[in-house]
């Protein structure tokens, strides 16, 4: 099997570990209710705040500037203000059906990205989502 995490390090370079802060990463879950993937936290201690390649943004818990908490919580305010009845979304395209959700709540413990119990099969996800069902070990 192949190990994703060590593809992934070997392909990026050398960790640079400069804000590596485990109290921070504390701070985050602690804020969120969950645990992120270790083999994710692995990748942003090693080289967060970065953008690779001009498509993908880490940012980093411990730093003020590309703060991924704060990140997050402007995620969360984005996504519970999209007025999601006034939409007019087919079956295919509502989260709420594709998540099997009476309403959508971000940023909870219950929340439409909290918990794998609620994540639609990935066959049934509209072409245009992005499919990152696992952390890079479980792959």
């Amino acid at each position: 099997m192949t190990d994703y995490l060590a593809a992934a390090m070997a392909m990026l370079g050398p960790a640079q570990n400069r804000h590596a802060d485990p109290a921070a990463w504390d701070r985050l879950h602690a804020e969120l209710g969950i645990q992120l993937p270790p083999d994710y936290r692995i990748v942003v201690d090693a080289f967060a705040p970065i953008q690779i390649n001009g498509h993908l943004y880490l940012s980093h818990p411990a730093t003020e500037r590309w703060n991924l908490g704060q990140h997050i919580r402007g995620q969360i305010q984005a996504w519970s203000e999209v007025p999601w009845d006034d939409l007019d979304l087919d079956a295919d395209e509502d989260p709420r059906q594709l998540f099997g959700l009476d309403e959508l709540s971000f940023g909870t413990r219950n929340g439409a990205v909290a918990d794998r119990e609620h994540r639609p099969r990935r066959d049934h996800l509209p072409a245009h989502c992005h499919r990152y069902p696992k952390a890079l070990g479980e792959l």
